[in-house]
């Protein structure tokens, strides 16, 4: 198996693609919150939420059918213990937003136990909305019996008092497939410092200079005097040698102390739902080694996958979004210099004119997104809840200084005409936009390449000259030709560059 981004539903991606007892570790953070912007992986230049993000998710844990074809599913396909929880859950619960999401996620969570090792480990982080029905769902699908952990990871950050206790803290379910023991766990890679009282304890050298303190039968502390007793070998069964470096420190809790993302920090790349590379390091240097298999079946900004990578794992990423997608690619090349295709696989995403052209058939917003991330251009608009604003997507560009400029960007997948064009002059206006690229599947006609033309050109004040309206085929795009634009801002803050000649280095 190798390194892979799939582009779909993970349900699909695991039934088609994940072979059984085939993954060594699972970490899930499955999003699920009454806030419209829980999800939003980045940001406009404005500061607002891109509302673009709010349609990917919107309708993920809502009941629709698709839901309640989940449902038969289980009642017919399941575990009767599995079948007996979930119809429990569903008189109680009701049929709601709630019901959907243990729904969709049992479902889910069947195929991650199928594609697991018997030596493997999950890790569920959860919401504290339905972390309460998710312990009990991981209890009836994974087995009470192999609850190892409720881990929770505690972080402090300024904020005024309200009307109840500030969450100051996220809970993480760990989880094994069989209760045998085998499973990976290298507490030593996330053993905690020795305080300085105990470090005063050891205060003997020996003939090698390893420190070690006298411990009588039980761990009582024997002092000098038994030392000397030691060293008369008058009482060898009674005290004994203890070690400082027998354990490099003191084995971790269940409670973690790791700061948030703050605005300031390195890590930060401008996805506020980023969790810090720390927690995932703790999770994959205890539960997995060197080139074993890491799964993350929402990997949305791609955490897990950057700190799978620098640790040295075969990493698998599944997102339902084109937006989460591209993000993930642009970040893998940043940080670690990978290309798809070439350093790892990429699978869903249209490959050929045909593809793209079925995409667009299935679902056009997810066939907008993928084509503006071939033009590296940022989405915008939300068609399921306004009029149709002209915009498709924006790249911003700066050439002068401190003064942020912005090309429109339309994608058209049906028919297409002079209008079009005209239509895309009136909204460059409007946004007092320098430019407007308008793609499409269509080769354009004549008179919409005039139209183009008569719009004129926007001089930089480099001197440099650029069509003010832009044409593109999706054929031209694909075979490598670009839009013709003054040097392009980045969505996000760029990561610095990973070398694993750095043994103890931050990859941020």
């Amino acid at each position: 198996m190798e390194n892979a981004l799939y582009y779909g539903d993970n349900l699909e991606v695991l039934r088609k693609y994940i072979p059984d007892n085939s993954i060594d570790l699972v970490y899930l953070d499955p999003p699920f919150n009454s806030k419209a912007t829980y999800n939003i992986l980045f940001k406009e230049p404005t500061g607002k939420p891109s509302t673009a993000q709010i349609t990917a998710f919107e309708d993920t844990w809502h009941w629709t059918e698709e839901t309640e074809r989940a449902f038969q599913d289980i009642i017919k396909q399941t575990p009767v213990n599995v079948v007996k929880m979930m119809t429990a859950f569903r008189d109680f619960v009701g049929i709601n937003d709630v019901m959907a999401y243990l729904t969709m996620m049992c479902i889910r969570l069947l195929e991650l136990r199928r594609v697991l090792k018997d030596t493997g480990s999950i890790y569920l982080h959860c919401d504290p909305t339905a972390g309460h029905y998710l312990k009990i769902l991981m209890d009836t699908v994974f087995g009470k019996e192999n609850f190892r952990s409720e881990i929770v990871w505690c972080y402090t950050e300024r904020e005024i008092a309200k009307k109840y206790w500030n969450k100051k803290h996220d809970v993480i379910f760990f989880y094994t497939k069989k209760r045998n023991d085998q499973h990976i766990f290298n507490w030593k890679e996330a053993a905690l410092p020795y305080s300085e009282g105990t470090f005063k304890k050891f205060n003997y050298t020996d003939e090698n200079g390893r420190r070690f303190q006298i411990r009588g039968k039980g761990g009582t502390y024997v002092g000098k005097q038994g030392l000397d007793i030691l060293l008369e070998k008058s009482h060898p069964d009674w005290v004994y040698r203890d070690y400082l470096d027998k354990a490099p420190g003191v084995p971790p809790r269940d409670w973690w102390v790791i700061p948030v993302i703050n605005r300031a920090a390195k890590e930060r790349l401008g996805y506020p739902t980023q969790k810090p590379e720390a927690v995932l390091e703790q999770i994959i240097k205890v539960s997995s080694n060197k080139n074993h298999i890491i799964l993350d079946p929402f990997c949305g900004c791609g955490t897990t996958i950057a700190v799978a990578e620098k640790l040295q794992r075969i990493w698998i990423g599944i997102d339902i979004t084109h937006l989460a997608i591209n993000l993930i690619k642009w970040r893998l090349k940043n940080q670690f210099g990978l290309e798809p295709k070439k350093d790892y696989k990429i699978i869903g995403e249209p490959v050929d004119f045909e593809g793209a052209k079925g995409l667009a058939v299935q679902n056009r917003y997810q066939f907008q997104w993928w084509v503006l991330s071939l033009v590296d251009a940022r989405p915008y608009g939300d068609k399921k809840r306004g009029a149709d604003t002209g915009i498709d997507g924006f790249i911003y560009f700066m050439d002068e200084k401190e003064k942020i400029k912005s090309v429109v960007v339309q994608v058209k997948s049906g028919k297409v005409s002079v209008k079009d064009i005209r239509d895309l002059g009136y909204v460059i206006d409007r946004e007092k936009a320098k430019m407007g690229i308008f793609i499409t599947l269509e080769a354009p006609t004549a008179p919409m390449k005039k139209e183009a033309l008569d719009k004129g050109y926007y001089r930089s004040p480099n001197g440099e000259e650029y069509l003010q309206i832009q044409i593109l085929t999706l054929k031209e795009i694909l075979e490598g030709k670009k839009p013709k634009l003054p040097p392009k801002l980045d969505w996000f803050k760029k990561a610095k560059r990973y070398t694993p000649k750095q043994e103890n280095c931050e990859m941020f």
